[in-house]
């Protein structure tokens, strides 16, 4: 990778989809692409995707594309998932089982090992193999056991609560779909996913601008 070049965060929102195409391509047997087939595939202009690899390094050759695997396999490690990922979950109800139930994350090395609530109803439910513990075992889990990402699936006020725990016991990470911002340190990665911003993403495509 060149170190030297500041990445910027479209081309890091694109890499994972790079990454999806290449697998596919794997998939269906085939070996090498050129930029302009991969291009016509992904609907992102060849110059764009050569701009966006070159950052990391030089994959492609002239007159033969790229090396399918090869490239596969070098975004998967720039991605970082050559590597597997301890996930816990604060927020058993309905989305927390439905991401633990999705089976895809376990393929790419995110693998659930823990589910935390405090509603009674729902502690001691097994979801996918795993109990739903009382979020008052959380810090102890922490400090027990490997984890290195945390997922907020419960309400604005108790993910304000939750986080400082996640943070001070040594979390780098935190997928966020709870409606809060959360305030961490620098060193702590948060992704916030807002599903209705994206309803209403469609809304105004659906719609247009109306004065």
């Amino acid at each position: 990778m060149n170190n030297d070049k500041k990445i910027s965060v479209a081309v890091i929102k694109r890499l994972p989809r790079y990454y999806r195409y290449l697998g596919d391509l794997l998939d269906n047997g085939i070996t090498r692409i050129s930029s302009n087939d991969l291009s016509k595939r992904m609907n992102v202009t060849a110059s764009q995707i050569r701009q966006d690899l070159n950052k990391f390094g030089c994959f492609g050759q002239q007159g033969y594309g790229y090396n399918v695997e090869l490239l596969y396999e070098e975004i998967k490690k720039i991605l970082g998932l050559n590597k597997t990922y301890n996930l816990i979950i604060i927020g058993g109800g309905n989305l927390g089982q439905a991401l633990v139930n999705y089976s895809n994350f376990a393929r790419r090395g995110f693998n659930f090992i823990a589910i935390f609530d405090r509603n009674p109803k729902l502690i001691g439910l097994t979801v996918s193999g795993i109990e739903i513990l009382d979020v008052a075992e959380l810090k102890s889990f922490l400090e027990n056991n490997r984890v290195d990402i945390g997922v907020l699936a419960l309400p604005k006020d108790n993910a304000k609560q939750v986080a400082p725990i996640l943070v001070e016991n040594g979390i780098k990470g935190i997928w966020n779909f709870s409606h809060v911002d959360l305030d961490v340190p620098d060193n702590v990665v948060v992704e916030n996913v807002h599903l209705t911003d994206s309803l209403m993403q469609i809304s105004y495509a659906i719609n247009g601008y109306v004065e």
